[in-house]
């Protein structure tokens, strides 16, 4: 079987490469091969007679580092399989951020190739010496040429390797300070363990500026405080957890799911509201009031042991997963018509037997026009709407007249009946013209609250009082109000 020898060289200079390693390369017989010259030790061993092949050229020839690492491998084993004895050297240790050991890896597992793996020292031991921290504390190594901050755990030592150049730098200043402060430390390390060793604290900031950076450059970050964390969501759900805990707040550990169903419903309107003020900061807040009901049910279930915040978030992401075959999957579906279409045959199918009624599944928790609004989306599935709106205005006016009838003739309860007939007949109408009936009412409170605030208001400056004012005379005063809104838009 075709066979590539692999020697990793270390972190430093010669005098860290250890006897064995260095015993190999000066007995090869032949070329030794190197993915990189730019090592420390190389000097060294070509002045004592050491003939290497490199690839260095190839990252000049190839736009992509993945293209230079498959033609690396591609040539290793056309060389290995014409007989020729493969010696192949990488900085460092061969297993830690070699990508092209990889990749021959892969051809062993396809049985193209045995590969043999030899070890020199992984500069991450100097670099744990030089920075005087322990990995058993909890430690990351991350590649800073692929990678994005939602993947780092602030709360480890995090060191990032290949930041090699100033673009690199830049990218990683850039994903950090979405995280950090401008002026966090952070520590760039050149060569660790070799005699060139260099060690220097910089503001985050100035990482990508006016620093001599190599392929021997590292950044460390230090493990950060949970106070500079609390836009992580890790520390909302602490936070959660400790309020209802043994030492927590009395009002929060005393709540259940019954108790808190108030809030959920208040702050989803509020959010509304700023929506409708286009509020951003406002917005902000109320979906970290909503959000804070979430948490909070989901710790009352943690707690009691149903379930965690964990099963919410798994239940929502396999979900839209599930029901986005055209997404994460090879489903094509070119409208929005096709996606709903689609959503709702695979919610079908997740529920398993059909339903008794066509409208079974609406919640009758719904605030009332919303519910209305629901149960006329499903009948219409099932053909059981119009398709043009004058009919629907006529069912208006004749709920309209039946109405008027029932005020003389009809009990209370028979009133209220037809009137609700009036409210469903006009919520019909709203969404056949794409307009949600519940939000158009909002809508109008607001303007009226408006309204009538203005006209308070100036007839508060006229020294008047409106309980000794007649419909006729406030009616002026509201057309006025209305005349300064439509100013103010």
């Amino acid at each position: 079987m075709t066979t590539i020898n692999v020697l990793g060289l270390g972190a430093g200079d010669i005098n860290q490469l250890p006897l064995g390693i260095y015993r190999k390369i000066i007995n090869h017989r032949g070329t030794v091969y190197a993915r990189t010259l730019d090592h420390p030790v190389m000097d060294e061993l070509q002045d004592e007679g050491v003939a290497f092949h490199s690839f260095d050229s190839l990252y000049e020839s190839h736009d992509e580092f993945e293209d230079v690492y498959a033609h690396i491998v591609q040539q290793l084993m056309v060389n290995a399989k014409e007989g020729e004895e493969v010696l192949y050297t990488v900085p460092g240790h061969p297993m830690l951020a070699e990508r092209t050991i990889q990749l021959l890896l892969h051809q062993q597992e396809k049985g193209n190739v045995t590969v043999k793996i030899q070890g020199g020292t992984s500069f991450l031991d100097d670099l744990f010496t030089s920075l005087h921290i322990d990995p058993i504390e909890g430690f990351q190594f991350v590649d800073a040429t692929d990678f994005t901050r939602n993947a780092i755990t602030y709360k480890q030592h995090t060191i990032f390797c290949q930041v090699y150049d100033e673009m690199i730098a830049s990218h990683l200043k850039v994903e950090l300070m979405e995280d950090l402060p401008h002026d966090h430390p952070v520590y760039i390390v050149e060569a660790a363990g070799s005699t060139q060793e260099h060690i220097q604290q910089v503001p985050l900031v100035e990482l990508d500026r006016e620093f001599t950076l190599s392929n021997l450059t590292s950044v460390y970050l230090a493990p950060v405080s949970d106070d500079m964390l609390n836009h992580k969501f890790f520390r909302l759900r602490d936070v959660i957890a400790t309020l209802r805990g043994p030492e927590g707040c009395p009002w929060d550990k005393k709540q259940t799911h019954e108790s808190l169903r108030p809030y959920l419903i208040e702050e989803a309107y509020e959010f509304l509201q700023a929506v409708e003020d286009e509020d951003d900061e406002g917005m902000i807040e109320e979906l970290g009031d909503v959000l804070l009901q979430i948490m909070l049910h989901s710790q009352i279930g943690e707690d009691e042991g149903f379930f965690s915040v964990d099963d919410v978030i798994l239940s929502i992401t396999e979900k839209m997963i599930r029901r986005h075959p055209h997404v994460f999957g090879d489903k094509q579906l070119d409208t929005a018509e096709e996606v709903v279409g689609s959503w709702d045959e695979i919610k079908q199918k997740e529920k398993g037997e059909e339903r008794p009624s066509a409208i079974d599944g609406v919640v009758t928790t719904l605030p009332g026009l919303m519910r209305a609004q629901e149960l006329q989306k499903k009948a219409k599935k099932v053909g059981f709407d119009w398709n043009e709106p004058e009919p629907m205005w006529e069912k208006v006016e004749e709920e309209i007249h039946e109405f008027k009838e029932s005020v003389e003739k009809l009990s209370a309860p028979e009133q209220e009946g037809e009137l609700g007939d009036i409210l469903f007949a006009i919520v019909n109408l709203a969404r056949f013209y794409k307009i949600n009936p519940e939000l158009a009412v909002q809508r109008t409170n607001g303007k009226f609250e408006s309204r009538f605030k203005e006209m308070e208001q100036q007839i508060e400056q006229q020294d008047k009082i409106m309980n000794d004012m007649s419909l006729d005379e406030l009616d002026q005063y509201w057309v006025l109000a209305k005349q300064k809104e439509r100013s103010d838009e």
